[in-house]
């Protein structure tokens, strides 16, 4: 394991960054299944556990706040809710956790309607800016339950996870969102720009 706050190129203590991420407020089953392995997961030690608040799906970046105009945000947000209007509501498993160096990382299935969400919003950046930031490919969608902070062995979380017989977790999916976050506090936290809505 490593820690997976170390500060990435262009982050700092009270920069802010423009991103979409699919958000699960109100969805008491995502939130039963992380708490779940939070209880699991706590007396390893080693992990900043994500509380409820802050659960995600990570999406599409778009830049920094002072580095990308206020108005092509607005106007990203709008060409979003044409495009998203064509892809329907859906709904994903959240099944067995997996440990990465920097994170405990929940795959969530079927990926297919999460990558349409992502191509959506990655055409919406395209009609507004001339290069779409982040790679099209690679992208693996995950929840994540906990962010290591720290080195060493992995195998006392694989342990950890092979001993807990926990069901998984269902979410309906049924808006993008549209978010400023920060690192500041080791954990991602951020305030909501814009919901827009799937379908």
């Amino acid at each position: 394991m490593r820690d997976h706050w170390w500060w990435r190129p262009g982050w700092s203590v009270g920069r802010r960054f423009y991103t979409w991420h699919l958000t699960f407020e109100g969805q008491s089953d995502v939130h039963r299944f992380a708490a779940a392995y939070r209880a699991a997961l706590a007396p390893v030690g080693g992990l900043d556990l994500i509380p409820d608040q802050w659960l995600h799906l990570t999406m599409q970046g778009i830049g920094f706040v002072g580095e990308v105009d206020e108005k092509d945000v607005a106007s990203i947000a709008e060409a979003a809710e044409r495009r998203l209007a064509d892809v329907p509501p859906f709904d994903v498993l959240l099944g067995t956790p997996v440990v990465d160096p920097e994170a405990i990382l929940v795959p969530v299935q079927p990926d297919a309607p999460v990558r349409a969400v992502r191509d959506a919003i990655r055409a919406s950046i395209g009609d507004v800016l001339p290069e779409v930031p982040e790679r099209a490919e690679g992208f693996t969608p995950h929840v994540s339950v906990g962010y290591s902070h720290g080195a060493g062995e992995a195998a006392s979380f694989v342990d950890a996870l092979a001993a807990t017989d926990i069901e998984p977790a269902h979410a309906r999916i049924t808006q993008a969102e549209l978010i400023v976050i920060n690192r500041d506090n080791r954990m991602y936290e951020w305030e909501s720009l814009a919901q827009v809505p799937l379908g």
